[in-house]
Order: structure tokens, then C-alpha cells, then sequence
């Protein structure tokens, strides 16, 4: 597996290239979390690209103000190896992104 850096900044460079992802709707009830990550489970590991867009990967925050959902504010955050640890997920992540499984 690449380096936590080297991943965070291809997939850094996949969002700023354009990637769409699946930002809404957000997954916000339980069935909504278990159709995201079921999708995810069925991806290849090293399939990025795929996590990225299934997940809806932003390079800032959704929402505003208070209601902002940044990955350093979701539970899965590691903050001192910024790393997102949903199991479906597993990658290294800035604090400012956010995905539609951001939970408190």
C-alpha cells in the first residue's frame, strides 16, 4: 500500500481534477449508511477512484457555519495520522474534507 502521504495527495489530485462524486444525498438514516456501504465493500481495496466517488468526497466541508461536515469533526477521523477509519473506507484524508458518512 502507498505511503499515507502519497495516497492523500493522488486522491487530492483526483478531486482537484474533476472526479464527480456521489455527494448527495447524504447518508443520514441507517438504510441510506448500509446502501453506501455496501457499495463500498464491493470495491477492489486499491479501487480509490471508486471510494472517492461512491463515498461523495469533498475537498472542503459540506454545509456551513455550525452545521459544516468536515472529516475532522466525523468519529472516524484519526486527527495526528489524518486517516479516515471506516472500515469501508480506510485512507488517509485532510481534516477539511468531508464525505457523506460524516458522522458526530
Amino acid at each position: 500500500m502507498p505511503d499515507d502521504e502519497v495516497l492523500r495527495r493522488r486522491l487530492q489530485n483526483m478531486l482537484e481534477g474533476g472526479l464527480t462524486t456521489e455527494v448527495e444525498p447524504r447518508a443520514y438514516e441507517h438504510e441510506q449508511v448500509l446502501e453506501v456501504t455496501d457499495r463500498l465493500r464491493g470495491l477492489p481495496a486499491d479501487d480509490y477512484e471508486g471510494k472517492l466517488r461512491v463515498a461523495g468526497f469533498t475537498l472542503d466541508p459540506y454545509g456551513s457555519g455550525d452545521d459544516a461536515q468536515a472529516c475532522e469533526t466525523c468519529m472516524y477521523y484519526v486527527l495526528h495520522r489524518k486517516f479516515c477509519e471506516l472500515p469501508e473506507l480506510m485512507l488517509p484524508v485532510e481534516a477539511q474534507w468531508s464525505c457523506r458518512l460524516w458522522r458526530i
